[in-house]
């Protein structure tokens, strides 16, 4: 084995660490193909993640899942005896700390947009490299959107389409959260589409600093989610300039 690769499996065990940076990142694989699937659970165990379960069908998959809790589920859509996005909707539902990478053979937009209603954090289609992928799984379990190149901009399209009429909320009405001005400044920029590591640049202060101003927004707001995140930003045109 050379250097460079020695070094390149370093750096992946590196950033398979945990959001406390002290336990490698949990991950669940399912998909019904069982050679993908063990490719995948190959590739990610190698990188340094911790993969604490695979499934082959959607019932099986909210049963284990429930029972490992995960931090991130690599999920694909078309599964037999329940369909991916009704396990997504079923998982987040009951946890909504748990992460949802959709890897599907459909790049079709409806099933990405389905897939983001449901609770997924990003959305990879299979022909992603497997460095793509070990990076998509880093980045969902820190919150961060992830989608194939030209996806993204579809989601955010079509967030901005349903809020092309918002309603007006006035400052000062009652049962409108309160936000910070650094608050309301990291929700501007996760509106932009701007990674956490992106923000933290801007904003010369640390990744994890906007993580708790994120998690601090997601609470007051009452959202489970960044996607619902950039949703609510979206809605109150904090997206603009």
């Amino acid at each position: 084995m050379t250097d460079g690769v020695q070094g390149d499996q370093a750096q992946d065990r590196d950033q398979a660490q945990g959001l406390d940076g002290e336990r490698p990142v949990r991950v669940m694989v399912v998909d019904d193909h069982p050679m993908w699937r063990d490719a995948v659970a190959r590739d990610l165990s190698e990188a340094g993640f911790d993969v604490v379960g695979t499934a082959g069908d959607g019932k099986q998959a909210v049963r284990r899942a429930l029972a490992v809790s995960p931090d991130v589920l690599v999920l694909d859509l078309n599964l037999p005896e329940m369909p991916g996005v009704e396990v997504c909707r079923e998982l987040v539902g009951a946890d909504s700390s748990l992460r949802v990478l959709v890897l599907s053979a459909s790049g079709e937009h409806a099933d990405v947009l389905e897939a983001v209603k449901s609770g997924a954090t990003g959305y990879l289609v299979k022909s992603a490299s497997t460095a793509e992928l070990l990076d998509a799984v880093r980045r969902t379990a820190v919150g961060d959107p992830v989608f194939t190149p030209g996806l993204a901009g579809l989601v955010l399209g079509e967030y901005r389409r349903l809020a092309a009429d918002p309603e007006p909320t006035a400052p000062d009405e009652p049962g409108v959260p309160h936000l910070t001005e650094r608050e309301t400044e990291v929700l501007r920029l996760v509106a932009k589409g701007l990674s956490y590591k992106q923000i933290a640049e801007r904003l010369v202060i640390s990744h994890r600093t906007v993580q708790n101003h994120v998690q601090n927004t997601l609470g007051k707001l009452q959202l489970h989610n960044r996607v619902e995140l950039v949703r609510y930003a979206i809605e109150r045109g904090l997206d603009g300039e």
